[in-house]
């Protein structure tokens, strides 16, 4: 049976920002549709315990543009709108949320607060370090964290998913970009 870790969220006009808090996790997938629906699988802990979680989120999205940044302390995603505009809440669902899903005050600011802010301070994390399709799946000694950036693939071939987290792309298949457990 998978647990769900949690999962904090903020927003700016046209972006979501999703932390999955799953310290030390290991084998991290993440998928993102541009239906719009984010999952998540990792096992953690001294037991290996399965984490994972779905998440159909308000609106459709820009999995080319999106980031995502798996690190030592959990999993940073940068989900680009694919328009601009304020959601009403993170899920497409209405009600309260899951009790595993958090506003993150840290990073959330009012949508009348948000014009001429610019992009959130990302604490030193690097996501520049990504050029084009040729470097999903790097390893990189630079850093604790490893880095990861949604892009369309040129041509995919079978379903080549073993270890590695995807997203999709604008088509409905998924890239494979390796998750290497972070440092």
């Amino acid at each position: 049976m998978s647990r769900h870790p949690e999962v904090k969220w903020a927003q700016r006009a046209d972006k979501v920002y999703v932390t999955v808090q799953l310290p030390d996790s290991k084998n991290a997938k993440v998928n993102l549709t541009p239906d719009g629906v984010l999952t998540f699988s990792a096992t953690a802990g001294a037991e290996d315990h399965l984490y994972e979680l779905k998440l159909p989120l308000f609106d459709k999205v820009n999995v080319e543009e999106s980031k995502i940044n798996v690190g030592v302390r959990g999993i940073f995603c940068v989900v680009q709108k694919a328009e601009d505009e304020w959601w009403k809440r993170l899920l497409k669902a209405e009600g309260k949320p899951p009790h595993y899903v958090k506003v993150d005050w840290d990073k959330w600011v009012d949508e009348d607060e948000d014009a001429g802010l610019g992009d959130l301070d990302l604490g030193g994390m690097d996501f520049s370090q990504f050029e084009g399709d040729d470097a999903v799946g790097a390893d990189f000694d630079d850093g604790d964290d490893e880095v990861q950036e949604a892009s369309k693939p040129e041509k995919q071939e079978g379903n080549d998913n073993e270890g590695g987290s995807t997203v999709g792309d604008q088509a409905g298949k998924s890239t494979v970009q390796e998750a290497a457990p972070s440092t």
